[in-house]
């Protein structure tokens, strides 16, 4: 492949993949900066090694794994920010997100960490439980274990019962 087609291969990958990788990174982290940055990195990453990820099966499953432990060490980093703001004052804040969006995003932060990355991967990413086994690395049961585990903490975090959803 010559390199003219492996830029345009990588950008029509890049456009089509981008905005779906940052809204899952976001709603496993619930920070749209760690998202971004983590995304673009994982990009930038992918890139770099385009010749093998462009063979992949899945390239999309290779920069979303990079993404989400990109972000997963950013957060913790975040975290201990976070702790030094509260001991030594944080700065002043920007307007944020809508009620409802902060409302997903906190009862999203009360599932552990393996159970929200099962939700992220199958509600936001839309892949099947068997994508989200092999990308994990974690057995099927164990998914589907997760994600029904999910759905029930997040309706309680959310205060849903049965007979709301229209």
């Amino acid at each position: 492949m010559s390199r003219n087609q492996a830029e345009r291969d990588f950008e029509e990958f890049y456009r089509a993949a981008a905005p779906r990788v940052v809204h899952l990174v976001y709603a496993t982290t619930g920070d749209m900066t760690i998202a971004q940055d983590s995304t673009q990195e994982a990009f930038a990453r992918a890139w770099q090694r385009w010749s093998t990820i462009s063979t992949y099966d899945e390239p999309l499953a290779w920069v979303r794994t990079v993404a989400r432990r990109l972000a997963i060490s950013a957060w913790r980093k975040q975290g201990a920010q976070d702790r030094a703001y509260v001991r030594h004052g944080a700065p002043s804040r920007v307007e944020g997100p809508g009620v409802d969006r902060v409302a997903v995003l906190d009862a999203l932060q009360t599932l552990s960490d393996p159970i929200r990355e099962s939700v992220a991967l199958h509600y936001i990413a839309d892949l099947s439980i068997d994508q989200i086994a092999r990308e994990t690395g974690a057995a099927v049961g164990t998914i589907k274990s997760h994600l029904h585990r999910g759905r029930r903490q997040l309706a309680e975090a959310l205060e849903i019962k049965e007979n709301d959803h229209a």
